[in-house]
């Protein structure tokens, strides 16, 4: 369920808490090893990686909530001295079972156990939007562990055109603080523009922005479309795969879900 925080300008998603065990189970899975080694085939993470810091040797990549690890193993590919931890400590513990070789290890994106400019470039997939109270910790620590002159990669789901067209014409319940319980908080779908600012008050100058998967903000805001485009989107056919993207295309600019934000630590 979702609900408008006009105070904020966001979405609240209201299902099961993101905690530790939320993603452990989720991240189940009898064929672990051939999903990590999926990472391969990744094109999203390595191209961004590249565009910004185009020589690998040497650079240091961290990913803070690697989740199963893929893009860590898709920036180890790629020449880069990749990095990545998680608090879900028993998917961690996997990972480091059947690949002791990649460097994912349990932590806590508040408080990371790497010395200050550590990093070349952080990437945060979808991270920062399951923190009810604030994502400040998460920032600061970022920025300490970032080089100078370094990058952070950030996503989230945001709020696109089509969510503030909704939110204006009074299309989401309004969200009550008072009468809620966290525990069945998931996530936001942030205001772009509030992350900015806060990010460059924290030390950081915006140099890109890419709103993106415009196929699944799509299906998940407009009621009736949703079930076709849900079996285009699961779907692995190529033929699908090929109206997925198209679709993504065309409507990233209204109905994307997230948004990649790329800022550069300042010296």
């Amino acid at each position: 369920m979702k609900y408008f925080d006009k105070k904020n300008n966001c979405l609240v998603f209201i299902n099961t808490e993101a905690s530790a065990d939320f993603w452990d189970a989720h991240w189940e899975s009898d064929h672990l090893l051939t999903e990590i080694k999926n990472g391969k085939n990744d094109r999203f993470i390595s191209k961004i990686t590249k565009n910004f810091i185009p020589i690998p040797k040497n650079k240091r990549i961290l990913e803070g909530g690697c989740g199963k690890g893929q893009f860590v193993y898709s920036l180890q590919l790629n020449g880069y001295d990749a990095y990545g931890i998680d608090y879900a400590r028993k998917t961690i513990e996997k990972i480091n079972k059947i690949m002791p070789r990649l460097k994912v290890s349990y932590g806590n994106v508040e408080k990371l156990d790497f010395p200050d400019n550590f990093f070349d470039g952080y990437w945060s997939l979808g991270v920062i939007e399951h923190f009810f109270d604030s994502y400040a910790k998460i920032a600061s620590e970022m920025r300490r562990v970032i080089k100078p002159g370094g990058y952070l990669f950030l996503t989230f789901p945001y709020m696109s055109p089509l969510r503030k067209f909704k939110a204006k014409h009074g299309k989401y319940p309004k969200f009550q603080e008072n009468n809620f319980n966290k525990e069945t908080f998931y996530q936001f779908a942030l205001d772009h523009k509030k992350v900015i600012e806060k990010f460059e008050l924290s030390g950081f100058s915006l140099v890109s922005k890419k709103p993106f998967d415009g196929i699944k903000g799509l299906k998940d805001e407009v009621n009736f479309m949703k079930n076709p485009l849900q079996k285009i989107y699961d779907s692995r056919n190529i033929f699908c795969k090929i109206i997925s993207f198209s679709i993504s295309k065309f409507f990233y600019s209204f109905s994307s879900h997230s948004i990649l934000l790329v800022f550069k630590k300042n010296d």
